[in-house]
């Protein structure tokens, strides 16, 4: 790699370093050392685990004199890495009160220093280790969870009746959704997935062509009003319009509006990063599973739109979307609806698609511990497309797949309908 590209590279794993830190300002210990549920982890483990990535990933194989931070820390901060070893057990993590917050961040520091020194001796490392590409994937790695660190600390603040804010966040501007226009596309062979150079995950390769049938999507994502008349048809209560597991899991958990909806028809409610506030209408309805994106689709007589669909619709569409560099930590409304581009596919939230989270045809996992990362997961998930209010500007791609099981809510998942066009 050319020394410019080198520092550029060394740069941006600073600023990425520091836009983690900048996350949990204002938060206290207790905070970020508590575990509100089994699928969420405490800010305090994210932040040791995303350097236990760089250590162990790195630092370990960069030399041969390498000294751990603390040996314990190898596989308290392991997360599902088999190849590496044995994990503290993740439905726990919150009762790890030691090491504590002030540690966590020394331990942070060190491996900041620690990278540097390889990049000092970057020519040493060549053949031992990968140190350009493994310090990218870190990056991005670390990028994935700022994300959850925010939905993460979303959910545990919800459940405290204090209603506790996060950080004051700016209102957005108050519009009038303009009807969801249908946005047409032909018939015909796609080529899908990650092509060309820039850095991209396993699973979004290898390019491959596929044959589409015409579909139709929609311009804007379905908006709390919209979902709201669903609610008020009884949506939670008809069984017909559900997925078998979908309704046991709607019955199973008591759902009867999205996560983090409160209050009555008269006056709901919405639990915010910012705190309580008034449901707003205009605003595209998030933190739905899987489950209810799909029978809200059925029942206004449309679908889910495959991930192949939203790829092929997504290009050409900048991305523009509400990131988590702009502050407002929750999705805010469609400013335009065009009839022939669809609008805020980026960013703003993830939107489901009705494809299960398998292989590309000719996918082969990486070896070693990196293979471990993406496709051990290829099983009972759905994939979802375009980014969040949560996700940073620079890691969201078109070809980006993310994948939750169908019950989970508590990202900023919402939807955007499809149809076979007639």
């Amino acid at each position: 790699m050319p020394v410019d590209a080198r520092e550029d590279l060394i740069r941006r794993y600073d600023a990425m370093r520091g836009a983690t830190r900048s996350l949990i300002e204002g938060l206290s210990a207790e905070d970020c050392t508590v575990q509100s549920m089994i699928l969420a982890s405490p800010i305090k483990w994210h932040l040791a685990h995303t350097s236990w990535f760089f250590e162990t990933f790195i630092l370990e194989r960069a030399t041969d004199d390498f000294v751990p931070f603390d040996p314990s820390f190898r596989v308290l901060f392991n997360s599902y890495y088999n190849t590496i070893g044995e994990q503290y057990s993740r439905p726990d993590r919150g009762l790890l009160t030691r090491p504590g917050l002030d540690q966590v961040l020394a331990y942070r520091d060190h491996v900041d220093r620690e990278i540097h020194g390889c990049f000092a001796r970057a020519e040493r490392l060549i053949g031992r280790v990968d140190l350009e590409h493994l310090v990218e994937v870190g990056i991005q790695h670390e990028q994935q969870h700022q994300e959850l660190i925010l939905t993460d600390l979303k959910h545990l603040l919800s459940i405290n009746p204090l209603h506790p804010v996060y950080r004051e966040c700016p209102e957005s501007e108050i519009v009038a959704p303009a009807p969801a226009n249908w946005v047409t596309y032909a018939d015909g062979v796609y080529h899908l997935g990650h092509e060309g150079r820039g850095f991209h995950f396993d699973n979004e390769a290898p390019s491959h062509p596929l044959l589409l049938a015409a579909f139709e999507l929609a311009s804007r994502p379905v908006t709390n009003a919209e979902y709201l008349e669903f609610i008020e048809a009884g949506g939670y209560r008809n069984p017909e319009l559900w997925l078998s597991d979908g309704w046991d899991a709607a019955r199973k958990y008591g759902w009867k509006a999205p996560a983090y909806w409160l209050g009555s028809r008269d006056r709901r409610t919405v639990f915010a990063l910012a705190g309580l506030r008034d449901l707003r209408m205009d605003e595209p309805v998030c933190h739905l599973s899987y489950y209810e994106a799909d029978a809200y689709a059925r029942w206004k007589g449309a679908r889910l739109p495959t991930e192949a669909e939203w790829e092929v619709a997504a290009r050409g569409v900048e991305p523009c979307g509400n990131f988590v560099e702009d502050g407002f930590f929750h999705p805010v409304p469609t400013q335009q609806s065009s009839a022939t581009r669809p609008a805020q596919m980026l960013g703003n939230l993830w939107e489901w698609t009705q494809s299960p989270y398998s292989a590309y045809p000719g996918y082969r996992a990486p070896s070693g511990a990196l293979g471990e990362y993406n496709g051990k997961f290829m099983c009972n998930q759905f994939v979802l497309r375009g980014g969040s209010c949560a996700t940073p500007r620079s890691h969201i791609r078109k070809t980006y797949r993310n994948f939750f099981y169908p019950d989970a809510r508590w990202q900023f998942s919402g939807l955007r309908l499809a149809r076979d066009r007639a």
